[in-house]
Order: structure tokens, then sequence, then C-alpha cells
């Protein structure tokens, strides 16, 4: 590859980078919409005051976080792919960045 490619290179690379960051970003705000939608529904179990018992405090968190795990474990195979990609790309850009200034300081 010549010397001159290579900004270019690192801008595309970045610019991919970026789409697949875009991308889990998407799919947290998906989960993240899921739950608040879920919110009321998790609240309306609670059965208030019974037979002078307050209600378990801990009981809606734990409602919450099973639900938080099953719409997570649904998506979880696409975010892992996406994640272990976005790995690989900053690790290529990290390279070809130090390519680059070492051929600016050499050259």
């Amino acid at each position: 590859m010549l010397a001159q490619d290579r900004p270019a290179q690192l801008f595309r690379m970045e610019e991919a980078r970026r789409q697949t960051q875009r991308q889990l970003d998407m799919i947290n705000r998906h989960i993240t919409r899921r739950m608040t939608a879920l919110v009321p529904q998790l609240g309306q179990k609670q059965c208030g005051y019974r037979r002078g018992k307050a209600p378990d405090p801990g009981a809606f968190l734990e409602r919450y976080r099973a639900n938080l795990a099953a719409v997570t474990a649904e998506r979880q195979p696409e975010i892992d792919a996406l994640s272990r990609k976005l790995a690989r790309q900053e690790s290529a850009i990290a390279i070809l960045w130090e390519r680059l200034q070492s051929e600016t300081l050499c050259g």
C-alpha cells in the first residue's frame, strides 16, 4: 500500500468503526425502550399492603432484573458479534495509526 493511501484508508476504517458503534448503540436504545415500556406492567404486580404487611421493595427490582436479562439475552448474540467486530476494528485502526505516525516521523 502506498503511504499516501493510508490516511484515506484510516478514514474509511474509522467510519466503519463508527457505524459498528452506532449499531451497538441502537441495540442498547432498543433494550432501554423495551424496558421503559415494561416498567408500568412490572409495578402493577405489587399488591400493596395486605393484612398489615408492607410490599416487598425488592420484588420490583427482582422482576425488572429478570425482564432485563430476558430482553438482553434475545439480542446477546448480536451484541457479542458487534463487540468483537468493534474490538477488531479498533485494533486495526491503532496499528494503522502507528504505521502512519512512524512514516511521518521517518519520511
